[in-house]
């Protein structure tokens, strides 16, 4: 099934769809969606993506991340990739949204209109391994510790919103 990506200007503003590969061949701004589960403790599910995916392949992100399909709405993608992704289903709130642009070894570019999301369960994953192979709980401190001595192990994107995720954070109710 061909997927496609909603094309939309630096506003958020939609302007037409186009197909997934072809949107990142290309470098043309589209909507995404970034997902940051925490348990209880206010310890944050990390994926490790799978070896398989067409970039990023085997670095550390956020719980899930995606694009909304032409047509569909953020909130039910959001639900829709938690689960094909991580096997999780929670409630999502709205934090915060950003604009990023990241080139790729493999020739890609991520140039993304990004709606971050904050969601909270004790529930653990049940892992896609298409879509990740590996999980784990991390504390923000920690988390920024290793954003510092091993960035080259984590997503451009997890990097570029880190600073505006921990400002958000101190508003989340654990």
């Amino acid at each position: 099934m061909t997927e496609y990506l909603i094309l939309v200007d630096p506003n958020d503003i939609e302007k037409g769809k186009m197909e997934k590969l072809l949107v990142h061949q290309l470098g043309l701004l589209h909507r995404a969606f970034s997902v940051f589960i925490f348990n209880t403790k206010g310890e944050l599910i990390l994926q490790q993506r799978a070896d398989e995916k067409y970039h990023s392949a085997g670095l550390w992100t956020n719980t899930c991340c995606s694009h909304p399909q032409y047509g569909e709405d953020v909130a039910v993608a959001i639900k829709r990739r938690l689960h094909e992704e991580m096997g999780l289903a929670c409630e999502t709130h709205f934090a915060f949204k950003f604009i990023y642009k990241a080139q790729f070894q493999n020739g890609l570019m991520e140039y993304e209109y990004d709606h971050v999301y904050f969601g909270i369960t004790n529930d653990h994953p049940i892992l896609k391994p298409e879509e990740a192979k590996d999980w784990r709980y991390i504390s923000l401190s920690a988390l920024e510790a290793e954003l510092t001595k091993h960035s080259e192990n984590y997503t451009e994107w997890l990097k570029i919103c880190f600073v505006e995720l921990k400002e958000h954070y101190n508003k989340i109710n654990f």
